[in-house]
């Protein structure tokens, strides 16, 4: 058997847990130490359950509990070796000047696949204005999943990589109406609608209207902004752009909180 969680996803922290019979591994580690442990237990399983950590990228919400979590658990931790020492300064910049090293430290490259236990890992380049971002893929027990946040845009090379998902975790970031109306100084509102920023609702039905493949039997809308989106109108753009091909028994639609994990997802 094969489970996903998403424990959190949003601006202020971004963690998953995917696991096969012998494996368990953490996508980001964007909550602190404590809390995603706290949330793991909600969720049924334990922290010192986990196998491996792999990171995405650098930015906060995807990193900000990494360092603790890597001292406290003594397990493999897996980035590109940009992402890692993007990492490193963030750390350091954040922990009065020290810098930070990671004892199980296990660098990859995007494009080239490797194996946690039992689990494929592949991941692929995303476009984000971070130092090396990436995308992953898993495979175990005959099951692909996908997880993919933070892209400014949709290129053929992620689509590509996200064919044949049993579960897809999937940024909807942004309302574009609501972001252009909202609090953020305009330089901001540039960065996120940039393509190197983040996917707006639009965005994201554009691709389930077009180069999606439908083969999911479970769609989590993730990384949801919470003053530039609401989950009925992120909703609403996927439910009306998958409607014209949608099958009765696949593709059922959850939204991923912020503040709560999602129950268990397990084929």
């Amino acid at each position: 058997m094969v489970s996903v969680t998403v424990l959190a996803s949003g601006s202020r922290g971004n963690c998953s847990v995917l696991a096969s019979s012998r494996t368990r591994i953490l996508v980001d580690a964007g909550l602190s130490c404590r809390e995603i442990g706290r949330r793991m237990v909600l969720a049924g399983d334990h922290l010192l359950n986990l196998s491996a950590v792999v990171i995405s990228h650098e930015h906060s919400d995807h990193i900000a509990g990494l360092y603790v979590l890597a001292r406290k658990l003594n397990i493999p931790i897996f980035m590109t070796g940009a992402t890692y020492h993007a990492w490193q300064r963030w750390a350091r910049d954040n922990n009065e000047g020290v810098k930070p090293q990671l004892a199980k430290l296990e660098t990859f490259e995007a494009g080239r696949s490797f194996a946690v236990g039992d689990i494929a890992v592949a991941p692929f380049t995303i476009p984000h204005d971070a130092a090396d971002p990436v995308g992953f893929t898993f495979r175990a027990d005959g099951v692909k999943i996908g997880i993919v946040t933070d892209l400014g845009y949709m290129p053929a090379s992620v689509a590509d990589n996200l064919r044949g998902c049993d579960v897809l975790v999937i940024e909807s970031n942004h309302d574009v109406e609501m972001l252009r109306g909202g609090p953020y100084p305009w330089v901001v509102k540039q960065r996120v609608m940039s393509r190197v920023g983040h996917l707006s609702n639009e965005a994201l039905a554009q691709f389930f209207a077009g180069d999606y493949d439908g083969s999911a039997a479970f769609l989590i809308l993730a990384h949801l902004s919470e003053l530039n989106n609401h989950p009925d109108l992120a909703r609403s753009a996927a439910e009306h752009a998958l409607a014209p091909r949608r099958d009765l028994l696949r593709n059922r639609l959850l939204l991923a909180s912020q503040h709560r994990p999602l129950e268990p997802i397990r084929l």
